[in-house]
Order: C-alpha cells, then sequence, then structure tokens
C-alpha cells in the first residue's frame, strides 16, 4: 500500500493509513521500488501491447495474449537483442 498525504484542491493535506512505524522499516521501500517496476510492465502493456482493448474471449485466450505480451516486453527491454 502505498501512502497519500498529498494535498488536495482546497488546500487540505490527506491523512495517509501508512504511518511512521511501517515507513520506518527497510521492508517498506524494498516494496515500493518492486511495486513500481510490475506497475511499469503493466502500463507497458496496456500502451504498447495488445491488453488496452483485447480482442479475445476467456481466461485461456487472455493468458496466453498476457504471456505473449510479457514476452515481447522481456524482448523490448534488451536493446542488445533488438539490434541483433
Amino acid at each position: 500500500m502505498a501512502q497519500n498525504n498529498t494535498e488536495t484542491k482546497t488546500g487540505k493535506r490527506r491523512k495517509s493509513a501508512i504511518d511512521g512505524r511501517t515507513r520506518r522499516h527497510a521492508g517498506y521501500k524494498i516494496s515500493q521500488v518492486r511495486r513500481k517496476a510490475t506497475g511499469c510492465i503493466f502500463g507497458w502493456d496496456k500502451q504498447h501491447g495488445t491488453l488496452r482493448k483485447a480482442q479475445v474471449r476467456g481466461i485461456g485466450k487472455l493468458g496466453a495474449l498476457f504471456d505473449i505480451n510479457l514476452a515481447v516486453y522481456n524482448l523490448a527491454r534488451r536493446p542488445g537483442l533488438r539490434a541483433a
């Protein structure tokens, strides 16, 4: 869970459910880094892959489409493989 203590349009500060007792641990920082990395993968699938509007029906077909998108993402993020 990410901390949300930003300012609202009216100037009030939001109160986050995550307090200092949670944020002070090293595991929380690691969790946030991994969360961002995971979010980038799913964002790429929606923006550049074919998961924005899937043209298939069914869990099996959608799972296969997702696997293909992940394979393409792994190839796209490696510049050495693109040049070959």
